[in-house]
């Protein structure tokens, strides 16, 4: 008997043991990653302070000798920063307010709504997901130039409302998994259909539609391809634009463009941690239903 109660104590000792070695090794393994992250941060702000003699030097120095506030003056004062701010915000918050109404009501007529064909074409827009964006440029380019749209805004903010397929994928996923049940009974009280997705579906969604605007957030606040290509009047260029413009042939100006970068990442990150719980409970549920 005595010798069952060792062995069992041993055995609740080793497992104790193990157990915190496991947490110790994944706690190990979490730091690295983590530091793999934040280390180019970390790298990117400290350089945004320093002077450009300092950047490259061997050893590494990894704080400034001296504060350098004066990269944050010299890159306001190279570019109309505020102008292009302005354009950016106008892209951005289209492209967000386009994205959730296009995209959710697109997804809710493929998820709730049952029609003749309505699983054949949402394969299609699948299939749409794959093609790059260099398959499509020169054709919508030739489309834009037809309408008169080149030199403005058109062609960046029109196409927004008219539905992502990946945004489509996401929110159709997330209506697919709420209860049939809630849409017939508002069917049954004399709600219509938009009513239902209005009033049902669309305040359920919050997570979803949180995911779909911190993506389409990202997707246009670093859009250069498409600023580049149809925005012709100095006057109407976005910041990831603008960012550009620091740089020169003879001069990087390195100084400046880390503080510009610092500057472009700010607003993303500080978007992300404000919705991060909607953010990731979003990822799961549309990943997991449907």
């Amino acid at each position: 008997m005595t010798v069952l109660k060792q062995d069992k104590n041993k055995s609740i000792l080793w497992g104790s043991i193990t157990d915190k070695i496991e947490l110790a090794v994944m706690y190990i393994v979490l730091i690295v990653m983590a530091a793999a992250f934040i280390v180019p941060f970390y790298w990117l702000v400290v350089s945004s302070l320093k002077r450009p003699s300092e950047m490259f030097v061997v050893p590494v120095q990894w704080l400034p000798s001296e504060i350098q506030f004066d990269n944050y003056k010299n890159m306001f004062g190279m570019i109309p920063f505020f102008q292009y701010l302005k354009n950016t915000m106008v892209l951005v918050l289209n492209n967000v307010l386009g994205s959730l109404i296009s995209s959710s009501l697109v997804a809710y007529g493929f998820s709730r709504l049952r029609w003749k064909g309505r699983d054949q074409v949402f394969v299609l827009v699948l299939i749409s997901m794959i093609l790059p964006y260099m398959v499509t440029m020169i054709p919508l380019y030739l489309l834009f130039r037809d309408l008169g749209w080149l030199g403005t805004m058109a062609p960046l903010l029109v196409p927004l409302y008219f539905g992502n397929p990946f945004f489509i994928f996401l929110m159709r996923q997330f209506f697919s998994g709420l209860p049939h049940e809630l849409s017939e009974a508002a069917r049954i009280d004399g709600a219509g259909e938009f009513r239902i997705y209005w009033q049902i579906c669309l305040p359920l969604a919050k997570p979803a539609m949180a995911t779909v605007a911190i993506f389409a957030f990202l997707r246009s606040w670093s859009d250069y391809i498409g600023p580049l290509i149809y925005l012709q009047d100095s006057s109407l260029y976005t910041l990831s634009i603008g960012v550009q413009l620091i740089r020169s042939n003879l001069d990087p100006k390195w100084a400046e463009m880390m503080a510009a970068g610092v500057v472009m990442v700010s607003p993303v990150l500080l978007l992300f941690f404000l919705l991060q719980k909607y953010f990731i409970q979003g990822i799961a549920l549309s990943g997991i239903k449907g």
